[in-house]
């Protein structure tokens, strides 16, 4: 017989996080769910996200409405059928995930079809949207990592991209604009940023207008995160992006990412996987999606001020897998 539990943790995090379409976030907020049966156990890990985005559905809520569901044998695949992507489906999908590899004596990423373990992956490292100056001096703390990550979507981008490039003239950029910019500002702004080496923009523009992206041809990829939610995401994406962004808690676990990676695989999108803010525990199963990713972006715990233990190894922006994790 099937167990499920639920918890509620937070996690402090270093500093503020800020975004341009959010209240800054002072600490990460995360929903665990736990299916014990048989003696094995299945763990998964969702953002909190209506305590930082009113607008969305709660959770906590959701994941206590299928709990009965879950304890009397649902599948994954009928999970999906009967919950709706997102955050709370992630959580519960993500444990029954790897309880079926627990019960199958297969390691996650076998059961998700994979030919190779996992290995190392580089991670983005992500500084939040503040001043050119600020964001200049955070950049510069951090300008020995590979690759950094910026919060855009205000007024004077161009010289938070120009002060930061300056700060670390050798460190790659990719830059995330939540939806902020207008496309006028995007058509400006593109030509620069080429010129100051970013190699990839994230959704740029709200649903209103990313319509307007099947008219150019851009200088750098434009990766879809808002707008790739699921597969059925991806018919509107094709000629508007160049790439798209998999997270589990827009898919609604693993189940959901992997037939989205293999569907975009083959519509010919590059693929950027990515997270909300969480510990290694929602780290780990994107570590798998990870290595078929152009583009990494598991950076949660490293925003953290501590993580759960045990973890994945970050060394720097390079995360190891540690199957005492999950999977």
């Amino acid at each position: 017989m099937r167990k499920m539990s639920i918890k509620v943790e937070q996690w402090p995090l270093h500093e503020p996080f800020v975004i341009s379409r959010m209240a800054p976030m002072l600490h990460g907020e995360v929903v665990v769910v736990e299916v014990e049966e048989s003696g094995c156990v299945g763990r998964g890990e969702c953002e909190r996200m209506d305590v930082f985005e009113p607008e969305y559905p709660d959770v906590l809520a959701m994941v206590e409405a299928f709990k009965s569901e879950v304890e009397s044998g649902i599948s994954r695949d009928k999970l999906r059928e009967v919950m709706p992507a997102g955050a709370a489906r992630n959580a519960i999908d993500c444990a029954l995930f790897e309880l079926e590899a627990k019960q199958n004596k297969q390691s996650a990423w076998q059961m998700a079809g994979f030919k190779e373990a996992p290995k190392q992956v580089t991670t983005v490292f992500t500084l939040s949207l503040d001043t050119p100056e600020k964001m200049a001096k955070a950049a510069a703390a951090q300008k020995d990592r590979p690759i950094l990550k910026l919060k855009l979507g205000r007024e004077g981008d161009l010289e938070r991209v120009k002060a930061v490039r300056e700060a670390a003239p050798n460190v790659r950029l990719v830059i995330d604009a939540n939806t902020g910019w207008s496309f006028e500002q995007l058509k400006t702004y593109l030509p620069e940023l080429a010129k100051l080496g970013v190699e990839m923009v994230e959704q740029p523009l709200n649903d209103q207008e990313e319509h307007l992206l099947e008219t150019i041809t851009p200088e750098l990829p434009i990766t879809a995160d808002e707008s790739c939610i699921d597969r059925s995401s991806l018919a509107k994406l094709k000629g508007r992006y160049q790439a798209v962004n998999i997270k589990l808690d827009k898919t609604g676990g693993m189940t959901e990412a992997l037939d989205l990676l293999k569907d975009a695989q083959d519509m010919g999108f590059e693929i950027m996987v990515g997270c909300m803010i969480g510990t290694s525990l929602a780290m780990a199963p994107a570590l798998l999606l990870a290595q078929q990713a152009r583009w990494v972006d598991i950076d949660g715990p490293l925003l953290l001020s501590k993580d759960r233990s045990p973890s994945l190894h970050y060394h720097q922006s390079q995360v190891e897998p540690n199957q005492a994790v999950w999977g």
